[in-house]
């Protein structure tokens, strides 16, 4: 409360001054509440880009994973290709090692062959020896 001493006009300056001070204040809310609602039009653009960039990038997202579940799915065929050529490659293995045993009894025949044909060939070359002092003794008489 004014105290006694102060005047009317004392008075009503400092009515007028807390007047242009709320008239103020006021301005100053009216800016702010201008600004406020700016950057409320800003915000609500930038969720409105953040929207859209979300939906792009998921479905730059979906692109990937469906061109990744292409390649999984070569991948899984050439994989089954590749359990089909190993299989096809024991099966000629198995072939081979029984070639290879059939082989190795040939070689053992050849072997034997081979020694037999040693033995008659020694054989005849004693035949020949003999033929040989034979025909020296039929020679000589």
């Amino acid at each position: 409360m004014p105290s006694p001493e102060m005047d009317r006009s004392e008075l009503d300056r400092r009515v007028r001054r807390h007047g242009a001070d709320i008239d103020a204040l006021y301005e100053i809310s009216a800016r702010i509440e201008g600004k406020v609602d700016s950057l409320g039009l800003r915000v609500g653009a930038v969720e409105i880009g953040l929207g859209e960039l979300s939906r792009s990038v998921d479905e730059r997202f979906d692109g990937v994973d469906q061109r990744f579940d292409g390649v999984d799915r070569r991948f899984d065929g050439m994989d089954q290709r590749l359990d089909g050529m190993d299989q096809r490659l024991d099966g000629m293995d198995q072939r081979f090692d029984g070639m290879d045993q059939r082989f190795d009894g040939v070689d053992r025949r050849l072997d034997g062959f081979d020694q037999r044909f040693d033995r008659v060939d020694r054989r005849l070359d004693g035949i020949d020896e003999q033929l040989a002092a034979i025909l020296t003794i039929l020679r000589e008489r």
